[in-house]
């Protein structure tokens, strides 16, 4: 099995996972997810060392941001829920944060897939997601489970999905990579696709 981890080099997510934005953010601490309250969609907040931002998790794009948060709330450690207060349109609600500190994030979804943090070549870990249920992966790599995220550079801090099961993020100690499958026509109250569906990536 170690070797089979080894060999795999990192492929794209299988549809209908797009990778939508890679969020470079120095001294990143942790993340967490909260829903759009007029949307729906996932929303991801980071907590780093400059701050605390909000991202939307369909386009990648920042929609709020706290430079200098409160003292008592600027890292999740300082309360025993790991939480930080939400900002922008989530001003008023806490937001778990998976990371430095502790907690994590959802590891599978509803419709099947899974994401897993393995170490065959320690320090760097590796993300997987699959639709196969999992570790041991009998089928081939690239139709059955993906390596989708090489953390060679930086310190992985969480990886998961949102509790909506349509965003899969990856956060490391200097960047944030977000993929999703809510599109125009898949709206986030929408049906889920199942990973039995997905189409494998080209492998040439």
């Amino acid at each position: 099995m170690r070797r089979r981890l080894l060999a795999a080099p990192v492929v794209p997510a299988p549809e209908p996972w797009q990778r939508i934005a890679y969020v470079p953010v120095g001294g990143l601490l942790g993340i967490g997810f909260a829903s759009h309250p007029d949307t729906g969609h996932d929303l991801v907040m980071v907590v780093s060392h400059d701050g605390h931002g909000l991202f939307h998790a369909v386009t990648g794009v920042k929609i709020a941001r706290d430079p200098d948060p409160d003292p008592e709330d600027s890292t999740p450690d300082a309360v025993a829920d790991l939480s930080c207060p939400g900002l922008g349109p989530i001003a008023g609600s806490r937001v778990h944060i998976a990371g430095l500190f502790g907690g994590g994030l959802h590891t599978t979804t509803a419709d099947g897939w899974t994401l897993e943090v393995v170490i065959p070549a320690w320090p760097h870990e590796r993300v997987l997601l699959s639709g196969d249920g999992g570790l041991p992966h009998l089928g081939p790599h690239g139709e059955q489970w993906w390596h989708i995220f090489h953390s060679d550079y930086s310190e992985l801090r969480a990886a998961g999905f949102s509790p909506s099961g349509q965003t899969i993020a990856v956060a490391t100690s200097s960047d944030v990579s977000l993929w999703t499958r809510v599109t125009d026509q898949s709206p986030a109250d929408g049906s889920e696709a199942s990973p039995k569906d997905a189409t494998p990536p080209d492998m040439a």
